[in-house]
């Protein structure tokens, strides 16, 4: 079964009609990864055993007619830095990988099995989620099932090759830079990061990136991802910044309405994108405003770049979690480029921190003013093209970190973002547009993926060849 081919609804449909068993749409996917995972490398543990065990529990319930969850029967890989009872929590590091299984979900892994999910395994990520590629030394790099050439982002990149490659149709990712939106669009999924809070981090440890953290399901389409948060959502009270849960019904919102206008901002005016990149972007703005959006350009949002504050906050993380690990041969394992985060994270002093908090204020106040005109904004997904298994992205053929600086400050804000992918771009992968809404205006971000999906029609799909 290739999970490209069927929506969530559906599947969920014939599972809780008996048109197909749990147990059958889980061995499908067993299937899958046994026939595809060799080479793409989007799992880095599965059970099937375990999971068969907890498919015909689901098929058990439902036929002695309870009611098993909004996603029921739907396996899913979990992301490795997300807690998944029975498995290693490995964050894609040689320090973790003989860690105790797991003893206990995480907030949004408990939420999606009681919502009647079956957990495949853990999908790659590269060491403690550090980088917008997924690669690491225990597990090794995952390869674009668009081109195996290429990596497929990061860091939920496990999870975004196991979808494009149609090996599961859910699965988990976070983002605290862009690690939702990056993966799916170099996999040619619809990927939303919502407002924080919307899915609670909870617990007593805190998330790799610390406040910048969101986290939450990932799929193929905008409706199933909105089927997806409607099954998720809602407040914890762990967690301090998580919103209070109403009922949203996100998915019955999603009718196709186009909005009557949208900023579009090819360069956010500070960075340089990719020319094929813009000029794939540029063809779908087209044809937003041939179906009657109004696109109001506006070349600069920002006034400063937010990478340079970003970094404060990401390296600050690293080091409160890794410091006491410097001058030690278990530093020396630590994946090189985190090592540097690391260690600049270490002099990072308060009046830095304090200055970079000054700046997600200044950010989000600079963004609120262009709604205040209309209620979205559109940018590239990613300024450049993806980086192949070694080395980094590509901005007009000069490998560059700057390939990925749409995303991060978004993270700051806190504002929902999306990504929804528009062509193939001579590499043979996507590319993909980010759609920005105000603060905690998800339902805007959600009806625009989807009416703009419908107008866009990408219905391209990856081959999982080179």
């Amino acid at each position: 079964m290739d999970f490209r081919d069927i929506s969530l609804e559906e599947l969920v449909g014939n599972v809780k009609s008996k048109k197909i068993s749990a147990t059958e749409v889980t061995q499908a996917a067993i299937d899958n990864i046994e026939k595809l995972d060799h080479e793409i490398n989007a799992f880095c543990s599965t059970n099937h055993e375990d999971a068969l065990a907890q498919a015909e529990s689901i098929d058990a319930r439902i036929q002695n007619g309870e009611d098993v969850g909004k996603l029921a029967g739907i396996p899913i890989g979990v992301k490795d830095l997300e807690d998944a009872k029975g498995f290693v929590t490995a964050f894609g590091s040689e320090l973790h990988v003989n860690d105790a299984p797991a003893k206990e979900d995480s907030i949004l892994v408990r939420r999606m099995r009681d919502e009647g999910c079956i957990v495949l395994g853990k999908t790659n990520t590269p060491e403690f989620g550090h980088k917008g590629k997924t690669d690491n030394g225990p597990f090794g790099a995952t390869k674009n099932p668009w081109n195996l050439e290429f990596s497929p982002g990061g860091s939920s990149g496990g999870t975004s090759a196991a979808l494009a490659s149609g090996m599961i149709p859910l699965g988990t990712g976070s983002d605290g830079g862009g690690s939702i939106r990056i993966p799916a669009a170099l996999g040619g999924l619809a990927g939303i990061k919502t407002s924080q809070g919307r899915i609670p981090i909870g617990g007593d440890t805190p998330p790799g990136s610390g406040l910048l953290t969101v986290k939450g399901p990932m799929a193929n389409t905008t409706k199933d991802n909105a089927l997806a948060l409607d099954a998720t959502v809602g407040p914890h009270p762990t967690d301090i910044f998580s919103l209070e849960g109403e009922n949203l019904n996100w998915f019955s919102q999603l009718t196709g309405e186009l909005p009557k206008s949208a900023i579009w901002s090819p360069t956010m005016g500070f960075s340089t994108v990719d020319k094929e990149v813009m000029e794939q972007c540029e063809i779908a703005i087209n044809k937003l405003a041939d179906a009657g959006v109004e696109i109001i350009e506006k070349e600069t949002i920002w006034s400063e770049n937010p990478v340079e504050a970003w970094m404060v906050f990401w390296a600050s993380a690293c080091a409160r979690r890794q410091q006491h690990l410097i001058g030690t041969e278990d530093f020396e394992k630590i994946d090189p480029l985190l090592r540097l985060f690391i260690e600049m994270g270490t002099t990072m002093d308060g009046a830095s921190y304090a200055i970079s908090v000054d700046s997600c204020h200044k950010l989000g106040f600079q963004l609120q003013q262009f709604f205040n005109e209309s209620p979205l904004i559109i940018t590239p997904a990613t300024c450049g093209q993806a980086p192949k298994l070694e080395g980094d992205g590509f901005v007009n053929g000069e490998e560059t970190p700057s390939w990925v600086d749409f995303t991060m400050g978004i993270n700051m804000t806190r504002n929902p973002a999306g990504v929804i992918p528009i062509s193939l771009l001579s590499s043979g992968l996507p590319a993909s547009l980010q759609i920005i809404g105000g603060q905690r205006k998800d339902i805007d971000v959600l009806k625009a993926m989807y009416a703009f999906e419908r107008v866009i029609n990408f219905s391209e799909r990856a081959q999982n060849h080179a």
